[in-house]
């Protein structure tokens, strides 16, 4: 459903506008709990089968959005409960990040194979001869699997010359590259917290808005209200990601125009990671001090890679990440500033949360979530000139942001600094081909190699808080990249201040 507008996409953009509009009005909580009539007006349900259980789950939606915990099925409480400790402008994430409405499930059934109408009831039924447990039988007329039977091995579909029979998933299940979607005792999904990496890939492939992830929207907007100086990191998967008009130079001027102090490309950041990360190549993996180099960009895949196989967690670059670099750069030139990382991706969130990157990064959101913002402000594109070039980082780093671009970064740093050094590179995207990666890393087949790990499909473009299809996403951004007056990361003289 990536890139697809549907009520979906409309439910959780509607939510974040209305918060960022209850941020910015002062309203009170009883106006809160009028935001579901709002979103969900009149009697007459438009996509389930009640008006109530509509009003019900977005007001779940709403208070995750205000960074509030999910309420008990059985609590019976207005949604603005507890909202007080939230209106303030300072960090209130907590755990869990990612959040199943666990009424807002339909049950999927976890993993089934199904016998569609393209039976056509064939003499050879292969079906029937190739099941094991002889879960396959033909009954009035067409093939029928006994569910409590079928032990899902896949032979039935494999040999079926009609392809009639499919395997049924749990889309959260599916899109999940660790595994972490189980099942509550009423079958519905549940998250595995401490297999989850909050890749965010289950919110956006549920078709029943079942799952969200917690917000800091209405926080970061009392932070602009109470004069604080909030400066804005924003994410080199920024390009294209708000329609034709918004050139990269509006981009920045309407972000101001929020009343944010600063804009800062992370691309900086991915400068000076590339280089940090070609350095450590040459010196612990090209000499064979440690057998590989995995990138440490995307904090889903690097989590991944650590809980999965511990024993390789030091192959995992610790270079900080471009968005923390960014952010230590930032508070180098400002002490007081609240940062405030804007991208695609919500395992930033509980990046953001870690002991050692607090310092430099008090805020995350997404590209949505910043739409939200826009939206509740009346921004308007046309409305901005784009005479001030944007120009903070070089083409390697801007290409951070799609699959592929993280390696070659660092490539061209080692071809420029050790030209005499061959460069073995592998790369892989999404968690489940992230983790076939591993294994063949593990087996030491991969020994010598940088690794490039992209827990989305597409890079940073695929991720769960964008609002462009991750193809066009990517055309963007190489074009976006292309366009720097720099094209190394050494080129760029806003690195030195974080090497200082």
């Amino acid at each position: 459903m990536r890139g697809i507008y549907t009520p979906v996409t409309k439910i959780r953009r509607q939510v974040f506008t209305e918060i960022a509009k209850l941020a910015y009005s002062d309203k009170s909580d009883h106006d809160f709990d009028e935001i579901p009539y709002t979103i969900i007006p009149g009697e007459i349900p438009q996509y389930r089968e009640s008006v109530f259980m509509e009003r019900a789950i977005v007001g779940e939606r709403l208070r995750l959005a205000m960074g509030m915990p999910i309420r008990r099925v059985d609590e019976h409480s207005v949604i603005s409960k507890g909202l007080h400790k939230y209106r303030c402008d300072e960090i209130k994430l907590e755990d869990p990040l990612v959040n199943v409405i666990s009424f807002a499930c339909a049950a999927c059934p976890p993993n089934s194979y199904m016998v569609t109408d393209n039976c056509r009831n064939c003499l050879a039924h292969p079906c029937t001869s190739v099941c094991p447990v002889k879960a396959v039988s033909i009954v009035h007329g067409r093939s029928h699997i006994d569910q409590d039977k079928c032990v899902r091995c896949g032979r039935c579909a494999e040999v079926c010359p009609y392809n009639a029979i499919t395997n049924y998933k749990r889309p959260c299940a599916a899109a999940c590259g660790v595994d972490a979607i189980e099942s509550d005792h009423l079958g519905r999904a549940k998250i595995n917290h401490d297999v989850c990496v909050a890749c965010g890939m289950c919110i956006v492939s549920c078709p029943f808005a079942a799952i969200a992830d917690k917000s800091e929207l209405y926080q970061i907007i009392t932070a602009i209200k109470n004069n604080k100086k909030v400066c804005a990191a924003i994410a080199p998967s920024f390009i294209s990601q708000f329609g034709p008009l918004a050139t990269p130079e509006k981009v920045f001027e309407a972000i101001k125009a929020l009343g944010f102090h600063e804009v800062y490309e992370v691309a900086i950041g991915a400068d000076a990671g590339a280089v940090e990360e070609a350095h450590h190549y040459v010196n612990h993996v090209a000499n064979g001090k440690q057998p590989f180099l995995g990138t440490s960009c995307c904090p889903s895949w690097a989590a991944m890679a650590k809980k999965n196989f511990p024993e390789y967690a030091a192959c995992i670059s610790e270079s900080s990440t471009p968005m923390v670099a960014t952010g230590k750069l930032i508070k180098k030139e400002n002490e007081d500033a609240i940062v405030v990382f804007i991208g695609p991706c919500i395992s930033k969130k509980l990046e953001a949360s870690r002991e050692e990157v607090r310092p430099y990064i008090d805020f995350v959101i997404t590209f949505e979530e910043l739409m939200g913002m826009m939206v509740a402000k009346g921004i308007e594109f046309d409305d901005y000139d784009d005479d001030q070039k944007v120009n903070q980082a070089s083409k390697a780093g801007r290409g951070y942001a799609v699959a592929g671009g993280v390696c070659e970064a660092i490539a061209g740093c080692v071809k420029e600094f050790y030209p005499e050094v061959e460069m073995k590179i592998d790369r892989a995207e999404g968690l489940s081909n992230c983790k076939k990666m591993m294994m063949i890393a593990k087996a030491g087949k991969r020994n010598g190699y940088l690794l490039e790990g992209m827990a989305c499909p597409g890079g940073c473009v695929g991720g769960p808080g964008t609002l462009t299809p991750p193809a066009k996403a990517t055309v963007a951004v190489k074009k976006f990249s292309t366009s720097s007056e720099m094209q190394s990361p050494t080129q760029n003289d806003l690195i030195k201040g974080l090497e200082e």
